[in-house]
């Protein structure tokens, strides 16, 4: 039986019979993995509690024939016991984790970008950095440009015509010109744009001088974004606290 280690942040957990679960990690070697971990629900199993989401681990798992088999686990980072602790910063994770199991495809290539951008999002969110919900805009920006879906918030998304402009439209690719608008583009407002710009470039001193309008506007714009891309919405968002 081959065995191989690797680093991941726990994503998501469910039931297998009456004593195991799968575990679905975001690995920084092999991207997107579900595994088993055998008796994890017994209250004698060694390392339970260190396979609950948002925990970051380091992991050592047998090859399986379907299925990998965890067999050891360290703790690198356990941000699962400071995140449940705090509504906004709970619900705010729980969306990267579902925004990371939907951006990286089960491959077995390397995700070192995702899984590095996801680890310093929530440990901004644990530390209590920055307000929870423009760090989850940020990361879901940023985790959509390592996917190849950057975003543009300066120039035309169509003709690269410099800004600053006033349609976004999220099939185009962010922010368009008056001759490039599309139909159905949304008008933010120019504090909007900045912050949006300000979020995917990490300009923090900008983001925390937004307003409550312009935060409310531009995490409309990320989720439309993201929704554009992954075609489908998000369950999790639902649950933000803004």
């Amino acid at each position: 039986m081959s065995l191989y280690r690797d680093q991941a942040v726990v994503l998501r957990t469910h039931k297998l019979g009456e004593a195991d679960r799968i575990i679905t990690l975001l690995m920084r070697d092999r991207g997107l993995v579900r595994a088993v971990a055998r008796g994890v629900r017994k209250t004698s199993s060694r390392f339970g509690g260190r396979l609950e989401p948002f925990m970051n681990v380091d992991l050592q798992l047998a090859e399986g024939r379907t299925l990998d088999v965890i067999t050891q686990v360290e703790t690198l980072s356990a941000f699962a016991k400071t995140l449940g602790g705090s509504y906004p910063s709970y619900t705010a994770g729980t969306a990267m984790l579902e925004t990371a199991e939907r951006l990286v495809s089960e491959d077995g290539e390397p995700a070192v970008q995702q899984y590095l951008l996801l680890v310093s999002a929530l440990r901004a969110l644990s530390g209590g950095l920055h307000i929870p919900g423009l760090i989850l805009d940020s990361y879901q920006l940023r985790a959509l440009s390592i996917a190849g879906y950057a975003p543009t918030f300066s120039e035309c998304a169509q003709c690269s015509d410099p800004g600053p402009h006033r349609a976004f439209h999220a099939p185009s690719g962010g922010i368009l010109c008056d001759n490039c608008r599309a139909p159905g583009s949304a008008s933010p407002s120019p504090f909007t744009v900045s912050l949006l710009a300000a979020l995917l470039s990490g300009d923090w001193v900008v983001a925390a001088q937004s307003d409550d309008r312009s935060r409310r506007e531009a995490s409309s714009m990320v989720a439309a974004y993201l929704s554009w891309h992954i075609e489908r919405g998000l369950r999790s968002l639902g649950h933000v606290d803004r």
